[in-house]
């Protein structure tokens, strides 16, 4: 379980492709004997398991084995060497809710359809996946490449989010561009609020 309060970015040193998965060698901040093998952190907003941890030079890296549903669903199947995700360790029990539950399960990939400014900030305007729109509510909560966010406006299947300059500082969305894929965790809530709602209909 996680938050969606991206408190490092990894960076992809190597991608050893394998039959049925893809294996990984992320960079990070993380102090290597913090990361037990076995843990889970979110890497782009998809939950992955470490297999392997350990120091080079003086950067820490952590290794992880995505297998084929999670290339399939999410913008994992483009990672490669220099690719940076925003990472997320686990949720531990006392620690801060500070943005919302996120399980780290990728719902689908979306889309940046357009960037603009509004106040020096940029306003991003994600075309979702159809049959993931319907979980997407204004002022509702998303999480996209792992992070936490307000939903502004929902128009059919495009919604919008605001993204504040100490987002910009700690994750890679200053990177991002139009056209770009994104990886999209609808709200939880909001999932389990239209299954009753669709059994309430029968």
């Amino acid at each position: 379980m996680f938050t969606g309060l991206v408190s490092d970015v990894g960076e992809v040193k190597r991608v050893d492709a394998r039959a049925k998965l893809n294996h990984l060698r992320i960079a990070c901040s993380y102090p290597a004997e913090t990361i037990t093998p076995g843990a889970s952190i979110a890497c782009g907003g998809a939950c992955l398991t470490v297999v392997a941890r350990g120091e080079s030079g003086n950067r820490r890296w952590f290794e992880v084995d995505v297998a084929a549903e999670t290339l399939a669903r999410t913008t994992a199947r483009h990672w490669a060497p220099g690719t940076r995700l925003n990472l997320e360790r686990a949720l531990r029990l006392g620690d801060e809710l500070g943005g919302h539950i996120v399980t780290g399960h990728v719902d689908g990939v979306a889309e940046i359809v357009a960037i603009t400014d509004f106040d020096a900030m940029p306003h991003i305007e994600i075309r979702a996946p159809a049959d993931l729109a319907r979980f997407i509510a204004e002022k509702g909560s998303v999480a996209l490449d792992g992070t936490s966010l307000t939903v502004n406006r929902v128009e059919a299947n495009i919604f919008s989010v605001l993204l504040i300059p100490h987002t910009l500082r700690v994750t890679t969305w200053g990177e991002r561009r139009l056209g770009d894929e994104i990886n999209l965790e609808v709200d939880l809530m909001a999932r389990y609020a239209a299954r009753l709602a669709d059994r309430n209909r029968l």
